[in-house]
């Protein structure tokens, strides 16, 4: 694998305690990259090398909703991976609505927001930051799941919108568009974790912003073709923010 410029960088992954999040960490950690694993569970993470010996990180506890409390987390970090979600299935009760929409789009765009605004102040001689999002090919696709496919749609318009401002010289972002994998969101997913993470990095040494992982060669067409439609329209029919 091409060797990305990882190497004593610090990196904070969201979901750290699914299986993506897991085979992240443990390919970034290959990289030479220092870990943050952002995850809502209380259990400690213990992951390993290839060697089998212990990957050392920083494992920080959160909950969506309290995103500018992990600002002081954020700082000192480089890359951070939005890789969070939920899936309700079939429930379409009040509670799954919004549970949704906080997990799957609100809680990723407070990060994005939070993430540049750190990077915005960043001095000049910083190297330039990276955000890489987890949108889901559910974005353009169906998934088996109306509230699933409802909230990836919102995360990656927002992704989109607010990408015309945010992107820049001071901060990098790609979009993860990923097909059905193994995991507690989807056990009958038809990819492996690891498969999947390593071609994240694949790709990214690649230098691509959008980085596409699936079965599905209608994503590969469609969705480069999403991205640039949507990139035309909110630039035509909105503007930044003074």
């Amino acid at each position: 694998m091409v060797q990305l410029p990882l190497q004593g960088r610090t990196v904070a992954v969201s979901g750290a305690g699914g299986s993506l999040g897991q085979a992240l960490l443990q390919q970034l950690h290959r990289q030479g990259a220092s870990l943050v694993a952002l995850t809502t569970r209380q259990e400690t993470l213990q992951l390993k090398a290839a060697d089998g010996s212990p990957i050392p990180l920083r494992q920080v506890t959160w909950s969506c909703g309290q995103e500018e409390a992990l600002s002081a987390v954020l700082q000192d970090c480089d890359l951070l991976v939005i890789n969070h979600g939920f899936n309700s299935h079939g429930d379409r009760s009040p509670d799954a609505v919004e549970r949704s929409l906080q997990v799957n789009a609100l809680s990723s765009w407070r990060l994005l927001e939070l993430f540049a605004r750190l990077a915005q102040a960043d001095p000049p001689d910083r190297p330039r930051r990276e955000l890489w999002m987890n949108t889901s090919e559910a974005e353009i696709q169906a998934a088996v799941s109306p509230l699933y496919e409802l909230s990836k749609r919102l995360q990656g318009q927002l992704l989109s919108l607010r990408s015309l401002d945010l992107a820049g010289p001071k901060l990098r972002i790609r979009r993860l568009v990923l097909g059905p994998f193994r995991s507690a969101l989807n056990p009958i997913g038809v990819m492996d974790a690891t498969f999947v993470a390593r071609e994240i990095l694949r790709q990214v040494s690649w230098n691509c912003s959008l980085v596409i992982v699936t079965p599905n060669p209608l994503t590969y067409v469609l969705m480069p073709l999403a991205t640039l439609s949507r990139w035309l329209y909110f630039s035509l029919v909105s503007r930044p923010s003074p």
